[in-house]
């Protein structure tokens, strides 16, 4: 007896939530889900934080979480959103994190949010270490050789979550 096989396609789901005031750290989310694209296969979708459907987030596979340095931190916007990503059932799902910032506050919101979801979320997954993106200024723009960067970490992140 012969049998024929389905070929089901299915799309790795991911969500690119973010805060930015000036606009710097959603260019930067825009770039990695560019990068993402480029290698196909996976289903995005950007979304300011204050946006995000909570009940909506468990039917994404990866999490990624954009903030802008503030006072060598993130966001009051965004450690209240991983404060509720803990409360989620989201054993088995991946995360990733990103920040801009602006002079020697390198990585800085970045190993805060990694720190904070290991201890609020332990049962998301990093994907990838973190990407932190240098501004010229408050307001910016993105300093210069930046943004490749942004493509590169989206297109590594869809490169090791395709299915």
């Amino acid at each position: 007896m012969k049998f024929d096989t389905i070929k089901v396609n299915l799309l790795a789901k991911v969500i690119v939530a973010y805060e930015s005031k000036y606009g710097n750290t959603k260019l930067v989310a825009e770039k990695i889900i560019e990068g993402m694209r480029e290698v196909g296969g996976i289903e995005t979708v950007l979304s300011e934080i204050k946006e995000v459907d909570l009940n909506k987030i468990v039917d994404y596979d990866v999490i990624l979480i954009g903030s802008p340095n503030h006072f060598g931190g993130p966001t009051k916007g965004i450690k209240k959103f991983i404060d509720k990503l803990g409360k989620l059932p989201l054993k088995g799902k991946f995360f990733a994190v990103f920040d801009t910032y602006i002079e020697k506050d390198f990585e800085k919101a970045v190993k805060k949010m990694e720190k904070q979801i290991n201890e609020e979320a332990p049962g998301l997954k990093m994907i990838a270490p973190g990407l932190s993106i240098r501004v010229q200024g408050i307001k910016g723009p993105v300093s210069e050789g930046e943004l490749p960067k942004c493509k590169e970490f989206g297109n590594k992140i869809a490169t090791q979550i395709k299915i």
